[in-house]
């Protein structure tokens, strides 16, 4: 078995707050691998250690087979995968093909692959109408799609993807899925968060729960439906009562 991401008792500590604990994660080759939790579970943190944005407390992690505390190794990492990062990490004051153009030279890509791959990302996404204007002035969804079109741009063997769809319209986000499900089938691996359950059913092949910064559960979903569906066995893992719904006292009122 070939893993794209392997990490062995991975810690990143905040103060006294663990916010990932000896966290244990086996990620195949040519999987579309979903990494859940609730919110603060440790799953942005996860991402930001492999890819470089912030330094593990202890532990080891190896990202397509380099080791992350390797200086040498650690850029190579960078040359070789794609990020969607929490916080989008774009260049206010640029418009969507001058950002572009920027992460292709990044990544020292000949210019005229950086051109060509640029319209059609532009075109794939929706943008291409937009790609004059600056980046400050574009909506939630649309900033999401922009850091999504950088991160396939260079076409890397990895893709980190944290919540891609959150504010994205149901046209484009369906150009995505099929997007992804097409860069996996070619042997490539994705590695996303999401809350949104029925996007990781539709495409994930292996899951892995994060609770209280400790992984709880890692298989392929196959493994998990055979059990039942992925959402009781969420619930189950995180310690949500799915029998115990709460409701607003003043609902069960008689309103005057």
């Amino acid at each position: 078995m070939t893993l794209a991401i392997r990490t062995t008792a991975l810690c990143r500590y905040f103060n006294e707050f663990r916010a990932v604990d000896r966290l244990e994660l086996q990620v195949e080759r040519g999987t579309f691998y979903g990494f859940l939790g609730p919110n603060g579970a440790g799953k942005s943190t996860t991402i930001k250690m492999l890819t470089g944005l912030l330094a593990a407390s202890s532990g080891h992690a190896r990202v397509l087979g380099l080791d992350i505390l390797d200086s040498g190794e650690a850029l190579e990492i960078k040359r070789r995968i794609g990020v969607v990062p929490e916080d989008l990490a774009l260049f206010d004051h640029l418009t969507a093909r001058e950002h572009l153009t920027f992460i292709g030279r990044m990544h020292l890509m000949p210019r005229d692959t950086i051109a060509r791959r640029i319209d059609e990302l532009l075109a794939l996404l929706g943008l291409e109408q937009d790609e004059r204007k600056l980046t400050l002035e574009y909506s939630h969804g649309m900033k999401k799609k922009l850091a999504l079109a950088a991160a396939l741009l260079p076409n890397p063997d990895l893709l980190f993807l944290d919540e891609p769809f959150e504010g994205v319209d149901a046209v484009t986000s369906r150009v995505i899925r099929d997007t992804l499900a097409g860069y996996v089938r070619r042997g490539s691996t994705v590695f996303l968060t999401s809350h949104v359950l029925e996007v990781v059913e539709r495409l994930c092949t292996h899951v892995g729960i994060i609770a209280k910064g400790r992984l709880v559960v890692q298989s392929a979903l196959d493994d998990i439906r055979r059990g039942g569906s992925l959402e009781q066995c969420f619930l189950e893992q995180v310690g949500a009562d799915s029998d115990a719904a709460q409701t607003l006292s003043w609902l069960d009122e008689t309103s005057s």
